[in-house]
């Protein structure tokens, strides 16, 4: 690959990753689709993009370590509550076709935009609840089929999760988007990287240019989502689902 790729590659990384860090997910919809276009196949592609991404929450978990809004009890959760369900669909993917699950992917992902919108207020102000034992297993088993999504599949499942912290335990979009990245940039995005990486093949050539975007995406989105007003953050987060969902429900174009 010459340097004008490597160039593209770079600069494709901090547009998808930017986003992505701003709203809480969706660095796939730009990503993933311009690397099939560049001409990997789908599972390589996959796999290429599950690796890279990881850097998206290196980045953006170096700024937001910054600003001290991080809650170490929801990010474990996370984590531990979806990592089983990363590798679970990473593992069901690689035999699975995947149109069907995307087309039910898509029509969730377009009822997510739809509820943030006719709900003015969500998410615009902090409502910690359902914090008890009962609360956070029901916050768990929701967070495990979520993380089969993201295993599965890597196109905006980490605005489910953003979704569901804002909707469940009642946070704000802000701080939503900054647990989200963090725990599921790292430890989601990590472990899926691991098993597509052991079961499937990688275009390593191509990963230092999109983890080094991905870096610097991922950095500029989390000040970028910092800066911004919750109902700034709520509004792209609906424009971005309503995209994400449109295109899975299209398929490749």
């Amino acid at each position: 690959m010459d340097y004008i790729e490597q160039t593209a590659l770079f600069l494709i990384a901090i547009v998808a990753n930017w986003f992505s860090a701003l709203a809480g997910g969706g660095a796939g919809l730009i990503q993933l689709p311009i690397l099939i276009f560049m001409g990997l196949p789908f599972p390589l592609a996959l796999a290429t993009h599950k690796v890279a991404t990881v850097a998206l929450g290196v980045g953006a978990t170096a700024r937001h370590l910054r600003e001290h809004h991080l809650d170490r009890r929801i990010l474990l959760l996370i984590v531990v509550a979806g990592v089983p369900g990363v590798i679970a669909g990473a593992l069901f993917i690689l035999d699975v076709p995947a149109r069907q699950a995307e087309i039910a992917l898509g029509l969730l992902t377009l009822s997510l935009a739809l509820y943030s919108w006719f709900k003015p207020q969500l998410g615009l102000h902090k409502d910690g609840r359902n914090r008890s034992k009962a609360g956070f297993a029901v916050g768990a088993l929701v967070l495990l089929l979520i993380g089969f999504a993201n295993g599965a599949l890597s196109a905006g499942s980490g605005l489910f999760v953003t979704l569901w912290l804002v909707y469940w335990f009642g946070l704000d979009y802000k701080t939503a988007v900054a647990q989200t990245l963090v725990a599921v940039g790292l430890g989601w995005n990590g472990s899926g990287a691991l098993t597509m990486s052991a079961m499937a093949e990688v275009q390593w050539s191509w990963i230092p240019a999109l983890v080094a975007g991905s870096l610097v995406g991922g950095y500029l989105g989390a000040h970028s989502s910092i800066q911004a007003g919750n109902l700034t953050i709520k509004r792209l987060y609906e424009l971005v689902t309503l995209i994400v969902g449109l295109k899975l429900l299209l398929g490749p174009l």
